[in-house]
């Protein structure tokens, strides 16, 4: 099979948030990423360093309100990126799956390139701030990169009791959930769905 160079740019610009945008598939876990929400920049770094990805984001945003818009826009810019970075999808694996441990806490992330966006969380975390985020921010951050991103995504937390833990292992999950989904299979002829296409 043809290797292709599985990357994409793009830029998104509202009233609310500016952002730019560079995702690799391929990459070697590098990552330049300012948000202006630290705590977001500390996720979207374990999250590229496990996926083994390349990401850079510069956003400005409206987080003199809150964090909302701009994790949320991130999410809607991340998703389209991974979308069409993937192309038609060929000879991938499609599915992925990643326990990840993180002191207490046991994160497990399910993926399906399925090209059916949804999202399932099972998560109660026990603080509602992590800092000055809203981790509530966590469920609309993933729900807008899987509906962008148009894949099946399901996140559960097993077990925890340190909601940084907790998010930090699904961060890390979903990279390496979107790894092993992404990887390039030689045994795979046309894209892996009866269907003929995803």
């Amino acid at each position: 099979m043809e290797f292709v160079d599985r990357k994409y740019e793009l830029s998104r610009k509202t009233n609310e948030t500016d952002i730019n945008l560079a995702f690799s598939v391929d990459g070697e876990g590098f990552s330049d990423i300012e948000t202006g929400v630290p705590f977001m920049n500390h996720m979207l770094d374990l999250f590229t360093k496990h996926g083994h990805f390349d990401l850079a984001i510069d956003a400005k945003g409206d987080i003199e309100i809150d964090d909302h818009h701009t994790t949320e826009d991130i999410g809607i810019v991340l998703g389209q990126a991974l979308l069409h970075s993937l192309g038609d999808k060929r000879g991938i694996k499609r599915y992925g799956n990643a326990f990840v441990p993180m002191d207490e806490a046991l994160a497990q992330v399910v993926v399906d390139l399925s090209n059916r966006p949804h999202l399932e969380m099972r998560a109660e975390f026990p603080s509602q701030k992590v800092g000055t985020f809203d981790t509530e921010l966590v469920h609309e951050f993933l729900w807008k990169l899987a509906l962008e991103t148009r894949m099946n995504l399901h996140v559960i937390v097993h077990y925890g009791h340190n909601t940084h833990h907790m998010i930090e292992a699904v961060f890390k999950a979903l990279g390496r959930a979107l790894d092993e989904a992404t990887m390039i299979d030689p045994r795979i002829k046309g894209v892996p769905s009866t269907k003929g296409m995803l």
